[in-house]
């Protein structure tokens, strides 16, 4: 069954205006063995997040990078309860004060890339509002942000204090969530935390596979969580299908110091996240590329 969309005009961070494609209503008939996978999931999320929080708040509360592990240890399994296989190609920058730059499109990419990277995630700050959702932000140490421009200097601010503490950070440059079929122009405000940073990495995310079949065009959307969409429904619509694919392709580490300023360092990084994550999107095997080259 095909699911409809259709493309809806917005302001991309950079003033320009891009389409984005919207998803119809899921009107495919309620089967009950999607019914039952979609209610297992969610039971099983449930069981697996209560006991993790308080386990979570005891290792944050403990010296040591117990709770690093932990929480990437949580994603992983979040993601195997969700049914999202996770492929990585490339290896994750190794050591301290590593700044992630990744494209960005599904709620989805928190598990996911929480499972790879290991690393706290800069978030818009009503994130730390939800219910359960802003807790377990919280005790994985998520950067709150607005991520409006008139603040964005102001909140880069907390992102240096924990580089500079020796935290490494996952930070989405497009500023917002896209429909999956186009990484945005990347905001350099983001980057000026970037000269804290030992490494920088780009990392290109792109969710191909569904029902275990190679996703087209018209799927993309399938995955995608942007505008005003209601995270229980969007679930809902995940949790019912029998399974998808994520492949996280890490490019080359770069010292952002290589750079002659920050607007240089966000092009490279850009470009190089948007050709792999085009890559990705038509099935080729992706490899790791370099923001020097």
């Amino acid at each position: 069954m095909t699911v409809s969309a259709s493309t809806t005009p917005v302001t991309t961070p950079d003033g320009r205006r891009a389409a984005l494609v919207s998803l119809a209503p899921d009107t495919r008939p309620l089967t009950t063995g999607g019914v039952l996978r979609a209610v297992s999931r969610l039971v099983l999320a449930v069981l697996w997040t209560l006991p993790s929080i308080p386990l979570q708040a005891a290792l944050v509360a403990l010296p040591g990078h117990g709770n690093v592990a932990f929480g990437a240890f949580y994603h992983r399994v979040l993601c195997r309860i969700l049914g999202v296989k996770v492929r990585v190609v490339g290896q994750a920058a190794q050591g301290t004060k590593v700044l992630f730059l990744s494209n960005h499109s599904s709620w989805l990419d928190i598990p996911v890339l929480g499972s790879v990277l290991g690393a706290p995630f800069v978030s818009k700050a009503d994130v730390g509002e939800w219910p359960v959702v802003g807790l377990i932000a919280r005790l994985g140490r998520t950067v709150f942000v607005s991520r409006t421009r008139g603040r964005t200097g102001e909140e880069a601010a907390g992102m240096r204090e924990r580089l500079a503490a020796g935290d490494s950070l996952v930070l989405f440059p497009e500023g917002t969530s896209s429909d999956g079929g186009r990484v945005l122009p990347f905001r350099s405000a983001f980057l000026g935390v970037a000269e804290m940073a030992k490494l920088v990495q780009p990392v290109s995310v792109v969710y191909d596979r569904l029902g275990g079949l190679p996703v087209a065009r018209r799927d993309r959307a399938h995955f995608a969580w942007f505008g005003d969409m209601d995270i229980g429904s969007h679930f809902w619509r995940l949790a019912r299908r029998s399974g998808g694919g994520v492949t996280v392709l890490l490019h080359d580490p770069v010292d952002p110091h290589a750079f002659p300023n920050r607007k240089v360092l966000t092009q490279a990084v850009e470009r190089v996240v948007a050709e792999g994550a085009a890559t990705l999107r038509q099935n080729r095997p992706g490899r790791p590329l370099s923001a020097l080259g």
